[in-house]
């Protein structure tokens, strides 16, 4: 088992990383560990239809069997389950709002324990819905797809979307522990699998060019490799607790960690949400970042052919032209005045932070012919 801690100076925590961790029976798997944080007080178990159906109905019942093990005969502290439906628009107040209607009903106290089986949709709403229940309470999370392991399952960010954009309502409410079982991979649909993989790649890019080197030495065909994927799925996870243990509110530090993202955030925008799933924006963003700093002559030559090629074998090579991002760019919350932040490669293996005026970053990206050479998609459909 890998154990991850996250280094906050008054509630640190531990994020573990084990195959079969959630199958697991014994005193080390996940059933155990959440009964023995949850203390004999009320669990709120919260997830969504699809992962309910390929086995967050057999954890929570295992979970019900563990406290029921207890013998101390209180109906009331039998935990309790709250499905949501899949997909984004369940990030909302009307299921946040449901959320609370069936704590309460339940009788969640300020000792209960709210755990979270799902993706970054199910982390972020029960995770808001801990932080302001009686004004929070603890928060379990279990991320079960890719994206949610090595990204929003860590760092404490919460919150719901609403008709202004997204995420614009939440808090900080750091998880009390984190449970990574790299083995519900296996029943992620493909595209989701691949979306994940953008976040994976980005940890490469901006903090460990080992890192890189070896998800390049991953191949794509004939299944997912296990045992490298945890190992690498840990050593992601263990960046991000060193750069939030530095900056928790996502103050200074972080910034790298969105690293693609305006770019994407563009991208999506101009295309329409819902066309391209996060990863395939965002790596699209990391491509046109990389070309438009080596354009600028920040980033190494050939490293935007370098992430080409790795993001065409995961299918997330999309070949997004440059033109017209810079408006949209105009509107984001990075921008103030006229400058942007921008998260560009010195090299694979290094970022920074740079300002750059809105004008010359349009003509920058108008320069740009296209997307990088050598792609080497490999059937990312």
């Amino acid at each position: 088992m890998e154990k991850i801690e996250v280094k906050l100076a008054d509630r640190p925590y531990d994020v573990l990383v084990k195959r079969g961790l959630l199958t697991d029976d014994g005193p080390e798997g996940g059933v155990a560990r959440i009964k023995e944080l949850a203390d004999g007080n009320r669990i709120a178990f919260v997830s969504d239809d699809n992962v309910w159906k390929v086995g967050g109905s057999v954890f929570f019942e295992a979970l019900k069997s563990a406290v029921a093990g207890d013998g101390d005969g209180e109906a009331s502290q039998e935990p309790f389950s709250v499905i949501v439906p899949p997909g984004e628009d369940s990030k909302s107040f009307g299921e946040y709002g449901k959320l609370l209607d069936k704590f309460a009903e339940a009788g969640l106290d300020r000792g209960g324990l709210v755990v979270s089986m799902g993706g970054g949709v199910v982390g972020n709403l029960a995770g808001f819905a801990a932080a302001t229940w009686m004004r929070g309470v603890r928060h379990v999370q279990i991320p079960t797809t890719l994206l949610a392991m090595v990204d929003t399952s860590v760092g404490g960010k919460t919150g719901v979307n609403i008709s202004a954009g997204k995420n614009l309502v939440g808090a900080f409410h750091q998880p009390s522990l984190v449970l990574v079982d790299p083995d519900c991979l296996l029943t992620l649909p493909g595209r989701e699998l691949r979306s994940g993989m953008a976040e994976v790649i980005k940890y490469g890019a901006i903090e460990s060019e080992s890192l890189f080197e070896r998800i390049e030495g991953i191949k794509t065909g004939g299944g997912v490799p296990m045992a490298l994927f945890s190992t690498v799925i840990a050593e992601c996870i263990g960046i991000k607790a060193e750069i939030v243990a530095k900056d928790e509110f996502a103050m200074d530090k972080q910034a790298v960690l969105g690293f693609g993202y305006t770019f994407g955030s563009a991208i999506d925008a101009k295309h329409g949400s819902g066309k391209y799933t996060h990863g395939e924006a965002v790596a699209m963003g990391m491509l046109v970042a990389a070309r438009y700093g080596e354009a600028i002559g920040v980033t190494e030559a050939g490293t935007a052919d370098r992430l080409g090629v790795l993001f065409g074998r995961w299918g997330l090579d999309k070949g997004e032209q440059a033109d017209g991002l810079a408006e949209l760019i105009r509107r984001d919350k990075k921008s103030k005045g006229d400058t942007v932040r921008l998260v560009l490669l010195n090299h694979i293996g290094s970022a920074g932070i740079f300002r750059t005026k809105l004008t010359g970053l349009a003509a920058g990206l108008m320069s740009l012919a296209g997307p990088p050479e050598g792609a080497d998609p490999l059937g990312g459909k």
